[in-house]
């Protein structure tokens, strides 16, 4: 899975774009594919701020922002994942929506955890929340 939490200029609203990704690693060319459909739905540049992993320090993603110059990458300290507001999105939906929930199969916590990844998007006081959690300052309205 991969996701970012996305807060505009004007630092009212916070959004959630996220990608399953079953029966697969995370790495630079899955970055990338989330990059370019992110780009594209936002209107504007966008500052990047994420952990430390491989696939986003990958040389294959440094070359993607040099030709993609409205997406502004900012690495986090190596071992925060406090610092994370992503990581918040996750530890939600393990903690709340999927405790206790054991599928028999792939496809159904595929689809489960789509579902409330897509519930999650639509409940901004939430999503404000979970930023918030964060030490970063951010000030969101």
């Amino acid at each position: 899975m991969i996701a970012a939490l996305c807060v505009p200029p004007t630092r009212d609203a916070v959004q959630l774009y996220f990608r399953l990704h079953p029966n697969a690693n995370i790495n630079a060319e899955a970055v990338i594919g989330f990059l370019r459909v992110l780009s594209e739905q936002l209107a504007g540049p966008a500052v990047l701020v994420w952990d430390r992993l491989q696939a986003h320090r990958a040389r294959i993603t440094q070359e993607f922002f040099t030709c993609h110059l409205q997406l502004h990458p900012h690495l986090l300290p190596p071992y925060a994942p406090e610092l994370n507001p992503v990581e918040n999105v996750w530890s939600y939906l393990k903690m709340n929506p999927l405790a206790n929930f054991a599928p028999l199969d792939l496809d159904t916590l595929v689809q489960t955890t789509r579902h409330h990844g897509r519930s999650l998007q639509r409940t901004h006081d939430l999503l404000r929340s979970l930023m918030a959690h964060t030490p970063l300052s951010l000030r969101i309205r």
